[in-house]
């Protein structure tokens, strides 16, 4: 049932309006306006990000509304309050409710917005206290960049992804991601590439945002630190330093805000937050596999350079959607000697796996192997598991395909 009344809306192409949402909301009396919120953009990052903050909230006794796209397995992933998803049926009542309200007033939402449209609804209809929300999609014209006074609003990283709806230079994505910038409500931001950097610091400077520049955690035998805090990282690679620090330096501005929330609450919701499908190892069929949603140049190279540090042979399995820079993919994750399946990504229009195959020889020529399979599945039972270690990557929708299988075989 809810899976045919969202796919029902997919036919519609992503238009990135604020019209649509902005009037459907007012027809629920503005359930976005009942809570205070904390906004979470980036190209990367921002996902876990918002997991850390949510974590640390919950831990602190708050009542914390979670909202991230998109989902590995289920819609429901959606949209939670103290790590607990909503249900199907109430997700299913609520997007019933909005399209059926939407048909009379010929509003029509996509699919995304839809679906944030629950996530508004069920956070004030279950008094959160707060909810962290991340961007679907930009910033400036996403479902998400309904509220004019955010707690704080972060920005995590810029590169190029999504160039043909947010532009082709990283001023161009930057200038889409600082519209979730609002008058006088603090920014805290991660390390940027000078372009994108300048961009958000003149959008802080106009809208009178105060600017935090937050550097990464510095890894401190076996443990992180940033600042005054000491803490253990649950999430794997490099990139979570930078993370992490975001999520605690966020936290400190919530603190001058008068949220109670102790450095004790801060490690505890770090070292208890979970973030599936990102550097994630797993067990298939008793072998040890690692899985990654890398779907853009930059997530490939912090892919690339976890493996690296592993110092093992690696054999790739990759399925990417054919909406992204195929090219730069490969080449962030492909070095000589490594060996590579292809596979399509089901229910998503995969890139062509023939034309992947050739990009790939030309990137890589001392590619040890390349080869085509129809399903991820025979790619996992005719790799070579002795020799090397087996990486499920391209997409976070090949990983929720791989996890759906999981919990199936579970």
């Amino acid at each position: 049932m809810l899976d045919s009344l969202l796919n029902s809306l997919e036919y519609r192409k992503i238009d990135l309006s604020l019209e649509r949402i902005v009037s459907v909301l007012e027809q629920f009396n503005n359930p976005h306006l009942h809570y205070p919120i904390v906004h979470v953009a980036g190209t990367n990052g921002k996902g876990s990000v918002c997991a850390y903050l949510a974590s640390i909230l919950s831990e602190a006794g708050y009542r914390v509304g979670l909202y991230t796209s998109p989902h590995l397995v289920d819609w429901s992933e959606r949209i939670s309050i103290n790590k607990k998803p909503i249900s199907t049926e109430d997700l299913t009542k609520l997007v019933s409710e909005i399209i059926d309200l939407t048909i009379p007033l010929t509003i029509p939402l996509t699919q995304f917005e839809v679906i944030t449209a629950a996530g508004w609804l069920y956070f004030a209809r279950n008094f959160v206290d707060i909810a962290v929300i991340e961007v679907g999609l930009g910033g400036r014209l996403d479902a998400t960049n309904v509220v004019p006074n955010p707690l704080v609003t972060v920005i995590t990283s810029i590169s190029l992804d999504h160039i043909q709806l947010l532009g082709s230079t990283l001023a161009d994505i930057a200038r889409e991601k600082a519209g979730i910038i609002k008058a006088h409500s603090p920014v805290v931001v991660g390390q940027l590439p000078l372009q994108a950097a300048e961009v958000i610091q003149q959008r802080a400077t106009e809208l009178d945002s105060n600017i935090s520049w937050i550097a990464p955690a510095i890894e401190l035998n076996g443990l992180c630190q940033w600042q005054d805090i000491i803490y253990q990282l649950p999430l794997n690679g490099e990139v979570q330093l930078q993370n992490s620090a975001l999520a605690i330096a966020t936290s400190k501005i919530l603190i001058e805000k008068k949220w109670q929330i102790s450095d004790r609450t801060i490690i505890q919701g770090i070292a208890s937050t979970d973030w599936p499908g990102r550097l994630q190892w797993l067990n298939w069929q008793g072998r040890s596999i690692l899985i990654d949603g890398a779907h853009n140049p930059a997530s490939a190279q912090a892919l690339r350079s976890y493996v690296e540090k592993l110092n093992k042979p690696l054999h790739w399995i990759v399925g990417i959607l054919a909406s992204k820079d195929h090219r730069q993919i490969l080449s962030n994750l492909l070095r000589p000697g490594d060996r590579l399946s292809l596979v399509p990504i089901p229910d998503n229009p995969t890139a062509e796996l023939q034309e992947l195959n050739n990009l790939a020889q030309i990137i890589c020529p001392e590619l040890e192997q390349v080869e085509i399979y129809e399903d991820l599945f025979l790619a996992l039972e005719q790799a070579n598991w002795q020799e090397r270690l087996i990486i499920v990557t391209g997409s976070l929708y090949l990983v929720g395909y791989f996890l759906s299988d999981q919990l199936t075989q579970s």
